[in-house]
């Protein structure tokens, strides 16, 4: 069986190809030919997750999964929520949005907050979704090398680490994609 993962973030796909299992070929947009920048013009993470797959699966012909995450902070009304990824601007500069939310969070005691992921799985002409949350807190200042995005300052529920300071291994087990993929590779093995 053949999947197409859409997206154009090589850590993200990385992360996932650790999670499914043998018997399913995972395509990269690059793969399929697929360069342009996918429409995520909704606004919810679902939304945007159901609207990449669809745009996969009616413009390239393959069955697909998307993923839209997005960082929830209580404080800030669950912001940046659908917008993480562009929170500091169009650029899309990781630094940048860690930065802007450590800036607006500066004295802020109340530091609760989730990573949200959704992926739609749009097959046999069919969508399905899945959705993985993991709390945690923000932390005040950025801590650790791996990971990618928000991991630096996001430190989950029940661990003394970030998200940047773990293994990929463990990140996998505890995190919003990983929950996620999980439900997704149950959905596959019914």
């Amino acid at each position: 069986m053949q999947l197409v993962f859409a997206t154009n973030n090589l850590n993200k796909l990385k992360e996932v190809k650790t999670l499914i299992p043998d018997h399913i070929k995972l395509l990269s947009l690059e793969d399929i030919g697929c360069f342009e920048d996918i429409p995520e013009t909704q606004n919810t993470i679902e939304g945007n997750a159901i609207q990449k797959a669809t745009y996969i699966k009616e413009t390239y012909g393959y069955d697909c999964f998307a993923d839209d995450t997005g960082l929830e902070v209580n404080a800030l009304n669950g912001a940046p929520g659908v917008y993480s990824a562009r929170f500091a601007g169009e650029q899309r500069n990781s630094e940048d949005n860690t930065n802007k939310l450590l800036n607006l969070l500066e004295g802020n005691t109340d530091r609760t907050a989730q990573f949200k992921t959704v992926i739609a799985l749009t097959i046999n002409n069919e969508t399905h979704t899945f959705t993985g949350i993991c709390e945690g807190k923000i932390t005040k200042t950025k801590s650790g090398r791996k990971g990618f995005g928000y991991d630096p300052v996001f430190k989950p529920n029940g661990y003394k680490q970030t998200f940047a300071e773990m293994d990929l291994k463990l990140k996998n087990t505890i995190s919003h994609r990983g929950k996620a993929i999980s439900l997704l590779v149950k959905y596959f093995n019914l």
